[in-house]
């Protein structure tokens, strides 16, 4: 389930099938350019990196952002039709994949509102069910969640806890999980241990950082 997928730093994500896919690129080491898509889940630094959003385009690479961000990437050079624009709770199909979002927000602190409209993305690519959270505490969206791989934020802060990441991890059951979130900004390889160490026994788990 994890064949061609590298969590590059943070909640950077490269999934390399038939189509290059980055969630959330930062701190890409090289210039790339091999992107066909890109997903945003929301526009703190460490998640919308012009920068390096810049590596790793190339010519009609599609961007996918939340409505915020439209000016943004229109001034970053991408044409329209290169732009997908998403709204929380919905169904999308780019390039023969679907996109189902799903709320990121915080309920007990201030980082990130619900009121921005900011998502997690679930991605079906050959039939697997890849969940990455974004930036989120537990929420009742997320925790009608299914999924078949949990990409969930451990660090703390400004996001879920290990405890609380793997409390929601063993809650929507994914057949396996994956702790990001970490290791750069907020939290140690610690949380992604102790993440690990809660989870049901059911649930397969990969630290890839």
């Amino acid at each position: 389930m994890l064949e061609g997928i590298q969590v590059l730093c943070h909640s950077s994500i490269k999934i390399k099938r038939e189509k290059v896919i980055y969630i959330d690129p930062f701190r890409i080491q090289e210039e790339y350019h091999d992107a066909d898509i890109i997903l945003i889940t929301h526009d703190h630094y460490d998640h919308y990196s012009e920068e390096d959003i810049d590596k790793i385009r190339k010519e009609n690479t599609i961007i996918i952002v939340p409505e915020q961000l439209l000016e943004k990437v229109i001034k970053l050079g991408f044409e329209k039709d290169n732009i997908m624009i998403v709204k929380p709770n919905e169904k999308y199909e780019i390039e023969g994949m679907q996109i189902e979002t799903i709320p990121a927000y915080n309920v007990n602190k201030p980082f990130h509102p619900k009121q921005d409209g900011w998502v997690g993305y679930i991605l079906v690519i050959e039939g697997i069910r890849y969940y990455i959270a974004g930036d989120t505490d537990i929420t009742s969206e997320n925790q009608n969640v299914k999924c078949d791989v949990a990409f969930v934020p451990v660090g703390g802060t400004y996001t879920m806890d290990s405890k609380e990441a793997a409390k929601l991890a063993n809650h929507i059951l994914p057949k396996m999980a994956v702790p990001i979130h970490y290791g750069e900004i907020v939290g140690t390889k610690q949380d992604a241990i102790d993440f690990v160490n809660l989870l049901d026994s059911e649930i397969e788990c990969k630290i890839l950082i």
